[in-house]
């Protein structure tokens, strides 16, 4: 403004001085106002010189001008800008490490195709995409974090094609004594900057059944490291008793597009209500317990001749393909709270209804759970047809119209090189808000 300022004034003493040129004449000017005016013009002069000088700042290059500006739009519709202005910088400056183990612990199990596709595998998706990122350092010295690149999720059983993770504990604790006997930045931080990922149903206890995965527990190595895990609660579980961050489970981006290329998000949907999946008539299995917390099975009870509801207890392979045709999907805990249902549900444009109580979603504070899905109390499944109906008739579109925001999809989809707001760029920013 001052700068400005002073370029007005000049531009009025310009004219100012013409004026006067004009009234008195050249030839009839006196010849002390002649010295007068030359005195002047040297002050003026010596004046302006001095003001630009003190008004001088260093330039200066704000963090909103690095940042592309449609990299800016791209993620606005879910993260505040205060959050998207501070995320670029904490990751630029964060440095991750991965640890170059031999192939058994990793690489050997891809041989089976299915160990980079099925629910568990964010441990394999997560270690592909930190190889090729920017917050990859080969110095350990000036690592942030220490990545531990084992998966555990691909010994498939042959009996029932089910992931078996009976040899998880050995695998990573034989892990943990190669790198701590060759590398020293285990033992000087007693592991609590590594970083492991355990995508299954109870995290880090590695058993699918929860009375065993609590009696077990989390391994004892484990216990001062960080764990990527899909399972998380509200209240205290033994499961969660270690530095932690919720991810969401594995879902194929490829099969999403394709799904999307044929049935576009915003297209026709003709299901009112959508499940497909396990629905025990009885649901106390062999070892007395009972599965879902018998949710399911009052689902199935109470709405299989309700023709709103399209409940299927058979597998499909091409369920995504029923997705896209729902308006309500839901999404039921199983043994865990969690399922891949909630990120197939949203990835596809249909509204998750989350029966899980207590349970804790994947990056909380960077994806509108409350403004794209709907929670109902495992209490009130009884009531969930009159709850959809009122949802319907009311502020159907305005969830509809937050969850069909793409940025919402790639906050909870992993690719094979980290994008901007993707899942592995959500984990590497609460990782960098570790540090703070």
């Amino acid at each position: 403004m001052e700068v400005f300022g002073s370029a007005r004034n000049r531009k009025e003493f310009y004219a100012r001085m013409k004026l006067l040129r004009s009234r008195h004449g050249k030839t009839k000017t006196p010849f002390r106002f002649r010295y007068f005016k030359w005195i002047l013009w040297f002050s003026l002069s010596l004046y302006f010189f001095a003001t630009s000088l003190g008004n001088h700042r260093p330039a200066t290059t704000s963090l909103k001008t690095i940042i592309p500006q449609p990299q800016l739009r791209s993620v606005s519709g879910v993260f505040s800008d205060a959050a998207i202005l501070r995320q670029p910088r904490s990751l630029k400056d964060l440095r991750v490490y991965i640890y170059e183990l031999p192939s058994k612990y990793n690489s050997d199990w891809l041989s089976n195709k299915r160990c980079s596709n099925h629910l568990f595998a964010s441990e394999v998706a997560i270690h592909k995409a930190l190889i090729k990122s920017n917050v990859r350092t080969f110095d350990p010295a000036v690592a942030d974090f220490f990545f531990m690149p084992v998966y555990v999720s691909c010994n498939f059983s042959t009996v029932n094609g089910f992931p078996a993770i009976g040899h998880a504990r050995g695998l990573l604790s034989s892990a943990v004594e190669l790198i701590s006997s060759e590398f020293p930045f285990w033992n000087r931080s007693n592991g609590s900057d590594h970083v492991f990922v355990a995508s299954h149903d109870f995290g880090a206890c590695f058993h699918s059944m929860e009375n065993k995965a609590i009696t077990d527990g989390i391994p004892e190595f484990m216990r001062n490291s960080i764990v990527l895990q899909t399972f998380g609660v509200r209240y205290h579980h033994p499961c969660q008793d270690v530095e932690n961050i919720v991810i969401p489970p594995y879902v194929s981006p490829e099969k999403v597009q394709s799904v999307l290329s044929m049935s576009p998000i915003t297209g026709r949907r003709d299901i009112f209500a959508f499940f497909r999946g396990k629905m025990e008539v009885h649901p106390k299995n062999v070892s007395g317990q009972f599965y879902s917390k018998r949710v399911r099975t009052e689902i199935l009870r109470k709405y299989r001749n309700d023709r709103r509801f399209y409940l299927r207890r058979n597998r499909f392979a091409g369920y995504l393909s029923e997705i896209v045709r729902s308006v309500f999907c839901l999404c039921p805990l199983g043994w865990a709270p969690w399922s891949p249902r909630l990120v197939e549900s949203i990835a596809l444009g249909c509204i998750p209804v989350i029966i899980a109580d207590g349970i804790r979603l994947p990056f909380e504070t960077a994806v509108p759970w409350s403004e794209i899905s709907l929670t109902v109390a495992e209490r009130d499944v009884g009531k969930l047809g009159r709850i959809l109906d009122y949802v319907a008739a009311t502020n159907l579109s305005v969830i509809q119209r937050n969850l069909w925001d793409p940025t919402v999809q790639r906050g909870l989809l992993f690719h094979d090189d980290v994008e901007v707001g993707d899942a592995t760029w959500q984990i590497l920013n609460a990782l960098s808000e570790k540090l703070e």
